[in-house]
């Protein structure tokens, strides 16, 4: 009766292994930083979860964004220096076999899935495109109201790397120069897949037809004139100290998130991660020393918090027990219900000039 939870048990040994020898196979490429990107990426995760990836510097610098929101910590500085590392070392994998039309990998489930997209095929592809396909298709390959919206496509969404546009032309397809479209050589598919998918890309929220709108259309006079009275931003901020410069180290966008929501993660011009102060929280206890940390976690049973040792301590509320809650942002959550639209244009323009 034992036998089948031993062999089970065998196999489960069995394939922890050769999980972790494979994992153990994974490296971060030799290059300068490296030890910082093992150190900060590390804590949470083993290497080969960083290295089967390749992405943009913009995207890794996403990734990046949301590891701190999770928790991830580093300086300013060693954020990125992980940044120019991942970015140089580990940048979308193009090569020639998807120009050929073969993935550059082997697809599978999820990211590992994605097409990624060769720039140098997708300028091929587009010239193969507007000679064959914009007369239907449009400019952006969004359709008429007639034809198909190539962006939505399930064959264009399902394809990597011409593995099923290519057979969806070898059935036959109308081409602006009467061609068959049987006769698309593999390249010429693979090219059409690249550019097809890099109209795909350029739909999302970070592609180029979603830009950010000009936030520079208030009044800076009357915006320093809101920082210095109804808006009380002066009895925290200095433009002259805390302030100093800010026009040139954010541009207007980030200026203004700054501004609102100061909390959020995000990077400065040239790359810099910023950096944001968190909540603290003192807790007094009916006997011994008041605790002071970072909050984690507090509600209406417990509160939770990591000391300045990274201990982590966890607290039973109870009436006897005294909380202080400190949030250095607290005066700019409060505003955000006091603001109106002509006071944000108006400081933001006002914060501008701060060079």
């Amino acid at each position: 009766m034992n036998a089948p939870s031993t062999f089970l048990r065998s196999a489960a040994v069995l394939v922890a292994a050769l999980t972790c020898a494979h994992a153990a196979d994974a490296q971060f490429p030799t290059a300068p930083g490296r030890e910082v990107t093992q150190k900060v990426c590390g804590s949470c995760h083993g290497a080969e979860v960083t290295v089967s990836k390749g992405k943009t510097r913009q995207q890794w610098a996403e990734v990046i964004t949301s590891m701190v929101a999770k928790g991830a910590k580093a300086t300013g500085e060693e954020f990125a220096q992980v940044l120019d590392y991942l970015a140089k070392n580990l940048p979308p994998q193009n090569n020639a076999a998807a120009t050929a039309g073969r993935p550059a990998r082997q697809p599978s489930a999820g990211p590992m899935d994605v097409h990624i997209v060769d720039t140098a095929g997708a300028d091929r592809g587009k010239s193969i495109y507007v000679a064959e396909c914009v007369t239907c298709h449009g400019q952006k390959a969004r359709g008429k109201e007639d034809t198909a919206d190539l962006v939505r496509s399930v064959v264009v969404l399902h394809d990597r790397y011409g593995n099923t546009i290519g057979p969806f032309f070898a059935k036959g397809h109308p081409m602006q120069s009467g061609r068959p479209s049987a006769g698309l050589t593999t390249i010429q598919v693979a090219d059409l897949s690249h550019f097809l998918h890099q109209r795909v890309a350029d739909t999302l929220r970070s592609g180029p037809y979603s830009k950010v709108l000009n936030v520079l259309t208030g009044d800076a006079k009357a915006g320093a004139s809101y920082f210095s009275g109804a808006g009380k931003c002066s009895t925290c901020h200095s433009p002259t100290r805390d302030l100093a410069g800010v026009g040139a180290k954010y541009d207007p966008p980030a200026l203004q998130q700054r501004f609102l929501f100061p909390r959020a993660v995000g990077f400065a011009r040239g790359g810099g991660v910023v950096q944001t102060k968190p909540v603290t929280v003192t807790v007094t206890l009916p006997s011994g020393p008041p605790i002071t940390g970072v909050l984690d976690k507090i509600d209406d049973f417990n509160v939770s918090l990591r000391d300045a040792e990274g201990q982590y301590r966890s607290y039973e509320r109870t009436p006897e027990m005294k909380i202080e809650k400190q949030d250095p942002y607290a005066a700019h959550n409060e505003l955000l219900e006091l603001y109106t639209d002509k006071n944000i244009h108006d400081v933001v323009a006002y914060l501008a000039t701060l060079k």
